[in-house]
């Protein structure tokens, strides 16, 4: 009686014995996939915030120009510095109250003119000078503090001529983002610099930026002839 009831009893045994083992492996893998889920879903979450506009703007910083002097009357002149997009833009309000917006693109290589008034932009290449004012205007942001530039006896002055190449209008697809941000809905017109109007030619409109490096220029722009 004993021997024949042994093996049967210890088949079931056996099985229940190997049930035991598989449900907490089930239990761990089900316990694994949902951390994984979970760890994934967080890593995405992340990466949406920190590509968000508000951490876009997180490399912008405002510097106030203030020129000081007797000879010169205030100008009311604002720097936007973009690290991230290698620019710098000039925000100028001149004492007649006419506002103007004058872009410096590292990235791209170009110096955008646009007067607020005007349905119309102004655009030419960089050169040496105005990369190395750039780099001036882009180390003075780094400290963190309004500049204010010295008084008429320790600043420089002086005037620019740039010929509007009125023929010679520009394709606002190639620019580059900041330009085509600024001038959007605006016509672009090439120019170049130029020794002066001339008698024949009578001066359009001027825009006055100081720079960081206590340097003042007075951009004047004319037609060339068509």
């Amino acid at each position: 009686m004993e021997g024949g009831t042994g093996p049967s009893d210890a088949v079931p045994a056996d099985r229940r014995a190997s049930a035991h083992l598989t449900a907490p492996s089930r239990t761990f893998w089900i316990i694994l996939s949902l951390a994984l889920f979970f760890a994934v879903v967080g890593i995405s979450i992340v990466g949406v915030l920190s590509f968000s506009p508000s951490s876009a703007q997180a490399g912008s910083q405002l510097i106030r120009l203030t020129l000081q002097g007797q000879q010169d009357p205030l100008r009311n002149q604002t720097a936007l510095v973009d690290k991230s997009r290698g620019t710098v833009t000039y925000y100028i309000t001149s004492q007649s109250n006419r506002s103007a917006v004058v872009l410096y693109d590292s990235r791209n290589g170009y110096v955008c003119y646009k007067p607020v008034e005007q349905s119309t932009c102004y655009l030419r290449r960089m050169d040496t000078w105005d990369l190395q004012t750039l780099q001036t205007t882009l180390n003075m942001s780094e400290q963190g503090a309004d500049q204010l530039l010295h008084q008429n006896n320790q600043t420089e002055y002086y005037r620019e001529f740039l010929a509007i190449l009125g023929g010679e209008q520009a394709d606002p697809e190639s620019l580059g983002e900041a330009v085509q941000t600024l001038c959007e809905q605006k016509s672009i017109f090439w120019v170049r610099r130029g020794e002066g109007p001339g008698k024949q030619r009578l001066i359009y409109l001027c825009i006055d930026i100081c720079f960081p490096s206590n340097v003042c220029v007075s951009i004047c722009f004319y037609y060339l002839p068509d």
